[in-house]
């Protein structure tokens, strides 16, 4: 968990990153690295963090909201 916390923290830091697509998919990344055990709590802390979230049902369409989203 610390080490996704501070890859936020380099990435949120530099103000040339317009946009962050987190690919969280079973396999790939540990989904319990992501949320652990308590997942009310990250939504909360999601929903707090000021940052603007959007989701997505696929890859294909995460990858063409993320290019709008930094374009804007």
């Amino acid at each position: 968990m610390e080490q996704v916390v501070e890859a936020f923290k380099i990435l949120t830091s530099d103000n040339k990153v317009k946009a962050i697509l987190v690919n969280i998919f079973g396999g790939i990344m540990k989904c319990d690295v992501i949320a652990s055990t308590n997942v009310d709590q990250g939504k909360q802390i999601l929903k707090e963090s000021g940052m603007t979230l959007i989701t997505a049902e696929d890859l294909d369409d995460a990858a063409k909201k993320v290019v709008k989203a930094a374009s804007k």
